[in-house]
């Protein structure tokens, strides 16, 4: 391979963003200027969600404001709703919204309008219904009555009651609060980068929304909580981890949930979800999860000095929070949404057609023989 391919664009920088970035000098990833972990001790999510959409942080006139639209929007069609029940129940989840994000985009009046005012509409729409039909689908293959949404509700709030018909105390919505809030955006990642170049194409933000949610649930990428949460449930109690983790190193197996390619010393998020994983657990009674999350994190470092990601901590807590394993990414979806949303919008105002060259190494020139001859 030539020393010009950057296979995977590894180390090319191909645009510019305002929406966030992982800063060296204070070993963060930032939104907007903000860490993300100071993010999370001092604001809620829809506090961070009108922040990367509108660039500052909002007062609390604007928040009541933003919040209120997003009330508004919760509800869904008949028809979407009615298409989610015919839905096999064994469909995963991740394409459940996938497919959700595309019928509402068939539904939306101003799908061709791609303007700032328009996406913004649109934006509040997706970001709205999202976990709605995502919580609906998860009550249907459960063969359980829809709830609808309570407009009286938070966004976190309003999920868990939707899921599980209440909500839980205020020191599990702020855990779960506290993950939205760090997955909500991460510079040019996979989705991300899947969504700028599908709107490069000038093509609306449903198409854009949807092919991010198709890239993130690979397990590569958003798909990763998943894994983690499987794995833990291989080793089953701490007593196993020390050897499981010792045999999958020597058989050079994949771990989940270890590595990133923009932190090489350790995922900035991990700390303040390690210490969310921490409370949930003590709330729970439960620490298990924790003792297995201790011992495979010490041997991966010791051993390949490759650090945890925010996916390993993670996985684990929406586990104790009584969500099913395939539900851990769609979660990562209602909160990215936010990110992809800003992205969009970013790429439209300064547009540039993405569209890479590939070195060729198939065949040289060969003239076509007809059939007969062949």
């Amino acid at each position: 391979m030539s020393d010009d391919i950057k296979k995977g664009l590894l180390g090319i920088t191909v645009d510019e963003t305002e929406v966030s970035k992982v800063m060296p000098e204070i070993n963060s990833l930032t939104y907007r200027g903000y860490a993300a972990q100071d993010l999370c001790a001092k604001c809620k999510f829809e506090e961070v969600a009108y922040l990367i959409l509108n660039g500052e942080l909002p007062n609390k006139k604007q928040l009541k404001a933003f919040e209120k639209i997003e009330r508004k929007e919760r509800n869904l069609s008949k028809t979407l709703l009615d298409d989610i029940k015919k839905f096999p129940k064994k469909a995963h989840p991740m394409d459940v919204a996938r497919t959700a994000v595309s019928i509402m985009g068939l539904e939306d009046k101003d799908t061709k309008d791609n303007s700032p005012k328009s996406n913004m509409r649109k934006v509040m729409r997706i970001f709205a219904k999202t976990p709605v039909a995502l919580a609906a689908f998860y009550r249907i293959r459960k063969g359980k009555k829809v709830i609808p949404p309570k407009k009286k509700l938070s966004f976190s709030e309003n999920f868990f009651h939707m899921c599980f018909g209440k909500v839980p105390s205020k020191e599990i919505v702020k855990a779960f609060d506290v993950s939205l809030i760090l997955y909500a955006e991460h510079s040019f990642n996979v989705s991300t980068f899947t969504a700028r170049t599908i709107t490069s194409s000038l093509s609306d933000i449903h198409g854009a929304i949807t092919g991010a949610i198709a890239s993130l649930k690979g397990p590569l990428h958003g798909g990763a909580n998943e894994e983690v949460m499987h794995m833990m449930n291989k080793i089953k109690k701490p007593e196993n981890a020390l050897n499981w983790i010792n045999k999958a190193l020597d058989n050079k197996d994949v771990v989940m949930g270890f590595g990133h390619r923009v932190y090489k010393s350790g995922d900035s998020r991990v700390p303040t979800m390690r210490e969310y994983f921490g409370k949930v657990a003590k709330i729970k009674k439960d620490k298990k999860f924790e003792k297995i999350y201790d011992i495979v994190e010490k041997v991966m470092i010791d051993r390949k000095n490759i650090h945890p990601n925010v996916d390993y901590p993670t996985g684990p807590t929406y586990h104790l929070m009584g969500f099913d394993t395939d539900f851990f990414t769609p979660i990562f979806v209602i909160s990215r949404i936010t990110g992809w949303s800003a992205h969009i919008i970013e790429q439209h105002a300064a547009n540039k057609l993405i569209r890479p060259l590939a070195s060729y190494k198939g065949n040289k020139y060969r003239k076509v023989v007809r059939l007969n001859q062949r």
